[in-house]
């Protein structure tokens, strides 16, 4: 096989063509990294997990697929994936998963103590979320932990400390995670009904749109009470209102649980970890400014 086709077969196991995995994990570090450094975050910090985040991102997928790579070919919407139909090995898969967390972690190594201890942890959780889904009845919970771990790692980055706040917005995002990967969840009810696979779009039952809602609700609340505890303005709370807009958009998306639908709602997430980012990072620089 010429090198520029098994390029773009990694392309797509690495899920590079779809970036919406990369912006959700990255948004809640942002988040994290322009609170504890009170809007002035170090730039080569930033940039460091920037490019941790792509590369972490990317293994995950890899390894996720590899995990799956006996139950994609009977589910639609994977069924086409590198690993499914066989123009990747588990071999390749494996080799490649290791070189992007390894190039992730000599990133890490530039950073403080704590900061890399927190990596390993957050390798571990990345690399064993994928099997969750053949016991955990909701395994959305525990991405939402392995999601969440950018902001203890932004704080230990930029502070070398874990404040309380840090554990706020680790809940906050964990609710919102359950949120959006329900709504991912519902695109493929169906199939993973048939192979037995556990998500809490299933666990939820009927009550998986209000569920989803609840957790969205959670969210917002929770970030009502990190504003208040870091004393942010306006800008802050404009952003949040914002997000609930954005909310009740999904929930329209939602309601009738069909699935092309499910899936854009899940995909304007983005859009809302865009806009609580915007709202911090504005108020911020209108503060400092001004």
């Amino acid at each position: 096989m010429i090198i520029s086709k098994r390029l773009e077969h990694y392309e797509k196991l690495m899920r590079l063509d779809k970036p919406i995995g990369i912006l959700l994990l990255l948004w809640p570090t942002l988040w994290g990294l322009w609170i504890a450094a009170g809007g002035m975050p170090n730039w080569a910090i930033v940039w460091i997990f920037v490019l941790g985040t792509i590369l972490m991102r990317s293994a995950g997928c890899v390894i996720n697929d590899y995990a799956d790579k006996n139950i994609d070919p009977y589910v639609e919407r994977t069924k086409w994936r590198p690993l499914a139909i066989g123009v990747v090995s588990t071999k390749e898969a494996l080799l490649l998963a290791a070189g992007l967390s390894f190039c992730a972690f000599l990133l890490i190594l530039n950073l403080n103590r704590l900061t890399i201890a927190l990596s390993v942890c957050a390798l571990f959780l990345a690399a064993s979320y994928p099997f969750t889904k053949r016991f955990f009845v909701i395994p959305q919970a525990y991405l939402g932990i392995a999601f969440s771990f950018g902001i203890p790692m932004a704080f230990a980055a930029q502070t070398n400390e874990l404040p309380i706040i840090v554990w706020l917005l680790m809940t906050a995002n964990l609710f919102w995670v359950i949120a959006y990967d329900t709504e991912y969840a519902m695109v493929d009810k169906i199939d993973d009904i048939k192979i037995g696979i556990k998500t809490s779009a299933i666990t939820f039952g009927r009550f998986d749109v209000a569920g989803i809602m609840l957790c969205h609700i959670i969210f917002i609340g929770i970030m009502v009470g990190v504003g208040q505890l870091q004393k942010l303005g306006v800008f802050y709370y404009l952003g949040l209102g914002v997000v609930f807009g954005l909310i009740m958009y999904q929930y329209y998306l939602i309601r009738n649980r069909e699935p092309a639908r499910c899936f854009k709602a899940f995909l304007h997430n983005n859009w809302v970890g865009a806009t609580v980012f915007t709202g911090i990072a504005l108020d911020y620089f209108i503060n400092t400014t001004f």
